[in-house]
């Protein structure tokens, strides 16, 4: 029963976020970004996000809380298209017989994502360690000369994105 009591708690919360917040978010959202569907989404994901996480009722300061998490799905959507653009440059150089389909190209760019995730949690050397060895395909010690570094720091620095990468992948 406290589960269910807890529950109505969260929800009731989270709908009082929503109607006291909701507007000043999306216009908080359309200045940056320009577009009203774009902002309406990155508004409802936000909420979402508040949801999950169950800290509707428990806010000090909710618009900068709201805020907080906005800013973050900007610039996933900023870093997505950049992405996008990139990959559809890059096939636009393709003859056509090679180009994917548009659902390859969706399985693509949703993979291309969560890798940029992934090694957006690394420091530059571990990152720049981690595609020299296992983009680039070079051995340790090519590794170690082409980034100026030791054949040691290079299994240092690598073994810590391996553990970075399965860590987020469980999560």
């Amino acid at each position: 029963m406290s589960t269910v009591v807890a529950d109505g708690a969260v929800h009731r919360g989270l709908e009082t976020l929503y109607r006291e917040h909701s507007g000043w978010l999306h216009g908080w959202l359309h200045q940056r970004l320009n577009s009203g569907a774009d902002a309406a989404d990155l508004a409802q994901d936000t909420f979402i996000r508040v949801l999950l996480a169950r800290t509707a009722g428990t806010l000090n300061e909710p618009r900068h809380y709201l805020a907080t998490i906005a800013r973050g799905l900007v610039i996933d959507l900023y870093r997505r298209r950049s992405l996008e653009s990139a990959y559809l440059d890059a096939l636009a150089l393709q003859p056509q017989r090679y180009a994917p389909s548009a659902e390859a190209r969706a399985v693509i760019l949703d993979t291309l994502m969560a890798i940029d995730r992934m090694l957006d949690g690394l420091g530059p050397r571990t990152r720049a360690i981690f595609l020299a060895v296992q983009l680039d395909g070079l051995s340790y010690e090519k590794a170690a000369d082409k980034l100026g570094v030791s054949v040691s720091t290079v299994r240092k620095h690598l073994a810590r994105g391996l553990l970075h990468c399965l860590l987020l992948e469980a999560a």
